[in-house]
């Protein structure tokens, strides 16, 4: 048994945790609760039925199901359309779509948090020489970094003042960065400023690891466009695979014309039947967001008073995505983290995490990820950069339960170094 392992030490501190942390915890059933509360409200409205699980293969014409679930995508994210689809793998998968589809030869565009992270910069041609990266296909590339966790307003007002960029893309999560999250009201402060002096820029949200954690998303907010994974927090631990493109209906048309064919738009596309996961998967999502976020918040208690340093966000600090970090100060302390982690996953429990290469990362990495979807991070996952200062990136938890038990075997892990 995992308890039975564990150190009295953290077993004390974990019981502790439970008491100090109740207000927090009650705080985040609240939100949950709203959301839910938006959501159920979006099926009754849509009228979904058994029917519109059906299995459409082929060509995908007139799937019924699909559609309803589009409009309930649209309407949670507070958009006027989106396009939701299994053929879409990843959240990078979701983003390159949308900005080759919204970005021609010449155009320009900029991203106001500074560096995009790192799958992100081959995708761009920060690096790596794919012919299919945007700046190969002429697109420029600008960045605009944030000061102490918050927009260059000024910077940003008066570059686009002159009118000549065609998007502007928010990372709402921090990436592999060390600064914090945005939350909505910034996202919102920030758009008003840009449409007081330009009122035709697109304003893109990369919004992974953030739905669901406010009340609101970007699309309530003025985004114009608003890209995600099903891997996170929108599949709710359910959906197996996909993302989604959701905003104004103009835009989303011109993704779906990328996606399938100009002509043919959101009209095709097979479901694999997955339409049942998808609704279910949306319809959960408030609880597993909820369950991430109370084991984030419990590992970042633990962590503090376990005397590390820069745990972010604190345990008691707002937050606006499930993304829970800690510099664990030595690359021995950071494998040991993650191999602590894997050997309580549900899945794969037997398999030793060591760093190795990873795709689309220009640095070795470590991850544990024993979860039931390869690569779902809405599930409890560790990942890091192996580099200095060796900060570890925690993220999901589909129960507080399953959550806590992993945490401790990882601290305990370390601990009986």
């Amino acid at each position: 048994m995992i308890i039975e392992a564990i150190d009295k030490k953290l077993l004390d501190l974990s019981a502790e945790a439970d008491k100090e942390l109740k207000d927090i915890y009650d705080q985040i059933d609240e939100i949950a609760l709203k959301n839910s509360d938006r959501i159920l409200n979006s099926f009754i409205a849509n009228r979904v039925s058994y029917s519109d699980f059906a299995d459409i293969n082929g060509y995908g014409n007139y799937d019924a199901g699909r559609d309803k679930l589009e409009k309930i995508f649209a309407e949670v994210l507070g958009c006027e359309d989106a396009l939701v689809r299994p053929q879409i793998m990843s959240g990078t998968n979701a983003l390159y779509l949308a900005f080759s589809a919204l970005l021609k030869h010449g155009d320009t565009m900029i991203s106001l948090t500074g560096l995009p992270y790192d799958s992100l910069q081959e995708m761009i041609g920060l690096c790596g020489d794919s012919s299919q990266s945007l700046k190969e296909n002429g697109v420029r590339f600008e960045q605009i970094d944030l000061v102490n966790d918050e927009f260059a307003t000024d910077r940003i007002v008066e570059r686009l003042q002159k009118k000549d960029v065609k998007l502007v893309e928010i990372q709402r999560s921090r990436g592999y960065s060390d600064r914090s999250s945005l939350t909505i009201a910034q996202i919102e402060e920030l758009i008003k400023q840009i449409r007081k002096v330009n009122d035709e820029v697109i304003i893109m949200v990369d919004n992974c690891y953030g739905e669901l954690v406010e009340e609101k998303e970007p699309g309530h907010v003025g985004a114009d466009v608003v890209v995600g994974s099903l891997m996170k927090n929108l599949g709710g631990g359910i959906a197996s695979t996909g993302g989604y493109i959701a905003g104004r209906k103009d835009l989303v048309a011109m993704v779906a014309d990328r996606f399938t064919a100009p002509g043919l738009g959101k009209e095709q596309g097979a479901n694999f039947n997955l339409n049942n996961s998808f609704f279910k998967g949306i319809f959960m999502a408030p609880g597993a967001v909820r369950n991430a976020l109370k084991t984030a918040v419990y590992a970042a208690y633990m962590l503090e008073k376990l005397g590390y340093k820069n745990v972010s966000p604190r345990y008691d600090e707002k937050r606006t995505d499930i993304i829970q970090t800690v510099e664990l100060g030595d690359k021995e302390s950071l494998v040991l983290f993650t191999q602590g982690l894997q050997e309580s996953s549900p899945i794969d429990s037997f398999v030793h995490v060591l760093p190795a290469p990873m795709p689309g990362y220009p640095f070795d990495e470590v991850m544990a990820c024993g979860a039931f979807t390869q690569g779902s991070t809405i599930e409890l996952s560790a990942d890091a950069p192996v580099r200095e200062p060796y900060t570890l990136y925690l993220q999901g938890g589909l129960t507080p339960e399953y959550g806590k038990l992993s945490i401790l075997m990882a601290l305990n892990k370390i601990l009986k170094k």
